[in-house]
């Protein structure tokens, strides 16, 4: 992987840029319907190991574009999108939200892979037809929600004698009736459940759209894009997954409860 090259910024124009980009976290808070509040310690310490795990792939100097952070922790499982605007300054939160990664101990089930993860249309990205498996789940989600599809990426089998094997990687929308109050545990094949409003709020101003926004300033015509998108100019290309290992649940992330867990139908936990 390669960092992507901006244009250096002044001192003045990266205080301007910030504070323009970080105006995202207002349309978070009107559209995204499931967040979490986390603490400033705590989103402090999130963008260090985001920083870290960037430097681990060659990518320490990324700036100037949204990054979209996973901890799979099974005591976290959430989703933080993050910003800044130099390679000097820290990693600041616009939000966050409860997902479900990989969860061991079923056949073909996956612990969601770690690293930095690049969207890009080599793998083309497709959206939901809303339709419904055998046990009454619509496994992507309602009709017309984005699937990001990051290809075929070495995953730890959560079954057997574990080892690794081939997983498609992918970030989407669930069933919104039965599987989306589940969202804060691990309920996936591997995959990254998120909620249905996020989905729709990433992908409607393109956080992850830098390389498909390229393609359509380059003239191609791409069908899963909408033509109603309102695009950030910071639209990034990176998901970075890590695991925090957190022995006991933070209080601004709590696990969904019994209720929640009684709306899966009978098979249901194999849906992804």
């Amino acid at each position: 992987m390669t960092v992507p090259v901006h244009p250096a910024l002044s001192p003045e124009q990266a205080v301007e840029e910030a504070h323009r980009a970080l105006a995202l976290r207002d349309a978070f808070a009107r559209e995204v319907t499931r967040r979490l509040h986390v603490p400033p310690a705590a989103q402090r310490a999130y963008g260090e190991r985001l920083q870290a795990a960037l430097e681990q792939r060659q990518l320490g100097s990324l700036a100037d574009e949204y990054v979209v952070l996973v901890d799979r922790s099974a005591n976290v499982q959430a989703l933080f999108i993050y910003f800044r605007a130099t390679p000097d300054e820290p990693w600041q939160m616009i939000g966050a939200s409860p997902v479900g990664t990989g969860r061991p101990g079923q056949f073909d089930h996956f612990l969601t892979p770690l690293g930095v993860f690049e969207h890009t249309p080599s793998n083309m990205d497709f959206r939901a037809e809303g339709t419904m498996n055998e046990n009454g789940i619509r496994g992507y989600g309602k009709r017309d929600m984005r699937i990001y599809d990051f290809g075929w990426v070495d995953g730890e089998r959560g079954w057997g004698k574990g080892g690794v094997s081939p997983m498609r990687f992918q970030m989407h929308a669930t069933d919104p009736d039965r599987l989306e109050p589940l969202l804060g545990i691990r309920h996936s094949k591997g995959c990254v459940r998120i909620p249905a409003s996020l989905n729709v709020f990433i992908d409607h101003h393109g956080i992850l759209d830098a390389e498909y926004e390229a393609l359509v300033a380059s003239g191609k015509s791409l069908w899963v894009l909408h033509r109603d998108r309102d695009v950030t100019p910071w639209a990034g290309r990176y998901i970075v997954v890590i695991d925090s290992a957190r022995r006991t649940r933070p209080a601004w992330s709590p696990a969904p409860g019994s209720r929640a867990r009684a709306l899966v139908p009978p098979g249901g936990d194999t849906a992804d």
